[in-house]
């Protein structure tokens, strides 16, 4: 079966009651049908759930999907997208190591290698994006232990050769860990390039109607058996009913991400030829400078565009108050187009030193486009764009 088949008919299996939607199971703990089974269930030599902190049937649908849709072996669901960085990292790392990771992240993915990360003694190392294989391989020291990297980055959108970090990461026998949230994998499979681990925010695309939070981590067993160690001890479990409500949205994943990569591009076509917008940046634009890169890897360039707009926060301001269809949020991946300014909100705790590394300026605006007509799209930000320019004026 193809994937877009196994993604609707993957499911728990069917209880006594004949039910053809999966159930949930919203349940704390699960009861043994002896002691000795209790017993051999702590032991491990006998599988089954014992508490929803370790395991749970919703929850391990959820992973079974992914796992398939990612080609990976195994996985482990996280209470939100953070939980899934943050595991990813301390359960395979520890004092001494050293991570080598692309400067253009997340701001909380940031904070944690350089706030957290730091304090029990994991150093790191940050390259640009378009840094080359040479410089990759330079910056490899003897106790790096693991690359990460985001793919198209949040909000830049910059693009690291993922097979270039495969070849890279198989030489040196370095853990390769990717964030694969923008492009989903009904886009991109990074371990199709060599990566170990990938991980989600499960509450952007896979969710895709910014109903809950979730996260994600898949990839080789012997890393993932770490996770689940780390996870089952330290507790940051998805909640049944999240990953119930994920396992059913990973059903229309591809045919979404077709429309909203669709969208996309018509938008940041639209908006490319407007004068009054100073810098368009989308992946399958053949103005981005990583076009050809991005083609190569990704079947389609996603939801996300980012726009540059003159004039400040002010500027900006004036643009996002003008829109009446677009939501003005922080949060991405859903069906409805959502606008946020980075510098004031996502990005905002970085140094000023941060931002213009990874080309956060005051004007940026990122664009998670939705799945509304893209005429309406289109028209509604030609408009908002040209509202701001006379409040410019009459200023």
């Amino acid at each position: 079966m193809k994937k877009q088949t196994k993604a609707i008919r993957t499911q728990t299996g069917k209880t006594k009651y004949r039910e053809h939607s999966t159930p949930l199971f919203l349940t704390s703990s699960f009861t043994f049908e002896s002691a000795e089974q209790g017993k051999a269930l702590f032991e491990e030599t006998e599988p089954g759930n014992i508490y929803s902190r370790f395991s749970n049937p919703t929850v391990q649908e959820f992973v079974d999907k992914v796992c398939m849709l990612e080609d990976c072996e195994d996985g482990v669901a996280t209470a939100t997208g953070m939980a899934a960085v943050f595991a990813s990292m301390a359960a395979l790392l520890k004092t001494g190591d050293h991570i080598l990771a692309c400067r253009a992240l997340f701001g909380s993915a940031h904070q944690v290698i350089t706030q957290i990360l730091s304090k029990w003694g994991i150093t790191h190392t940050y390259l640009d994006a378009d840094a080359s294989e040479a410089d990759w391989e330079a910056a490899v020291q003897p106790n790096t232990r693991m690359i990460y990297l985001e793919t198209p980055s949040n909000p830049g959108l910059d693009l690291v050769d993922l097979a270039m970090i495969g070849r890279i990461c198989k030489k040196h026998n370095i853990i390769f860990n990717v964030d694969n949230c923008f492009a989903s994998p009904a886009l991109q499979t990074p371990a199709d390039f060599g990566a170990d681990l990938v991980l989600h925010s499960a509450t952007k695309f896979m969710d895709g109607q910014g109903r809950v939070l979730g996260g994600v981590v898949v990839g080789k067993k012997e890393y993932i058996k770490e996770l689940r160690f780390f996870c089952r001890q330290t507790g940051p479990s998805m909640s049944p009913f999240n990953a119930w409500v994920l396992s059913k949205s990973l059903e229309t994943l591809n045919l979404r991400m077709e429309k909203h990569s669709s969208n996309a591009l018509q938008l940041a076509q639209a908006l490319e030829k407007h004068p009054d917008v100073k810098q368009v940046k989308y992946p399958f634009l053949e103005s981005h400078p990583q076009h050809e890169l991005a083609k190569s890897q990704m079947k389609a360039g996603g939801a996300v565009v980012t726009i540059e707009l003159e004039g400040g926060f002010e500027r900006v301001a004036a643009f996002m108050d003008a829109l009446e269809i677009a939501s003005l949020s922080s949060n991405l991946g859903d069906t409805r187009t959502i606008v946020t300014n980075p510098n004031t909100t996502t990005h905002a705790k970085l140094k000023p030193e941060e931002k213009k590394a990874l080309g956060i300026t005051p004007g940026l605006i990122r664009i998670s486009v939705g799945l509304e007509d893209i005429e309406d799209l289109i028209e509604d930000f030609t408009q908002a764009v040209e509202v701001s320019v006379k409040s410019d004026i009459l200023e």
